[in-house]
């Protein structure tokens, strides 16, 4: 268990990036969405060690890291948002050299692990490929080899499908969801479909604050009966914006197909009730403050 007890981090300048973050994080995948800018890498890189908090606590199965942070990096595999590779290196290279600056040691050398690593998130056939030649999907997959040597306790990975396609994305969910099956993977992102797709729980930060935590269903649930669909023309949509809550706007066909939040249950006329999706969901939260979120 990953516990995180009134976290709080104000920068030079009183900016509060963190406002009393509370969660307990099980083993599993573990979701915490938010805008860029939401304080989440804050977050993440406190519990990672590298930076410190203002105030608060963190515990990793019952240890206290606070006063002692550098005692989870053993435990620790940490995929950053930003990743830097050296592109006239190889995988292996590059691989094996991240693994030296880690420390690890494996007992038949590094070159056997470097190859067990790489058929883990399945780059064995790219492990001679300059890293030029990888595509976004390829080398987040081998930042995530690096992170899971050593067999880490705990995995943070931050923002790890931007910019990536959706096949790429696909095969980054495969390698995340295995990753979860014995440990306590945390995903960041401020992409609502990683969420809905990995996570059976997650939290939604804001501005510093945590609105929510819930699970996916919950928050759907939260919402049913409140989602309506319509079509409108381009001139209807702005006067629509100003007197409802549209949480999706979408381009079909030349024509806007909008949903609106409705919790009165009298959506505009010419539109009718939808199966609320998890984005509507965490578009309500952000607007409400999690009032509509579900519970813990």
């Amino acid at each position: 268990m990953l516990s995180i007890r009134d976290l709080v981090k104000v920068y030079p300048g009183s900016v509060a990036a963190l406002q009393g973050i509370r969660l307990d994080i099980p083993n599993g995948m573990f979701g915490l969405l938010g805008p860029n800018g939401a304080g989440k890498t804050t977050l993440m890189r406190i519990v990672a060690g590298l930076l410190e908090a203002t105030s608060g606590e963190i515990e990793l199965d019952g240890a206290n890291l606070s006063a002692s942070p550098e005692r989870i990096w053993s435990q620790l595999g940490y995929l950053p948002q930003e990743f830097g590779f050296y592109p006239h290196l190889t995988g292996e290279q590059m691989l094996a050299y991240l693994l030296r600056l880690k420390g690890v040691d494996a007992h038949g050398g590094l070159r056997p692990l470097c190859a067990a690593l790489l058929e883990q998130v399945n780059l064995s056939y790219a492990a001679n490929r300059k890293l030029k030649s990888y595509s976004g999907g390829m080398r987040q997959r081998l930042g995530i080899a690096q992170a899971i040597a050593g067999n880490p306790r705990l995995i943070i990975v931050d923002e790890p499908t931007a910019g990536l396609d959706p096949e790429e994305r696909l095969r980054l969910y495969r390698t995340l969801a295995e990753l979860a099956a014995d440990r306590i993977v945390l995903l960041s992102t401020h992409i609502v479909e990683d969420v809905a797709v990995l996570c059976p729980r997650f939290a939604v930060i804001r501005q510093g604050r945590l609105i929510a935590e819930t699970t996916p269903g919950k928050a759907r649930a939260a919402i049913e009966g409140a989602i309506f669909e319509g079509e409108v023309s381009p001139a209807e949509l702005e006067s629509l914006r100003a007197t409802r809550h549209v949480t999706q706007a979408i381009l079909v066909e030349g024509k806007n197909r909008v949903r609106v939040y409705d919790p009165a249950g009298k959506p505009p006329d010419g539109f009718g009730p939808v199966t609320p999706t998890l984005e509507d969901a965490y578009l309500v939260m952000m607007r409400d403050g999690g009032a509509s979120g579900g519970g813990r």
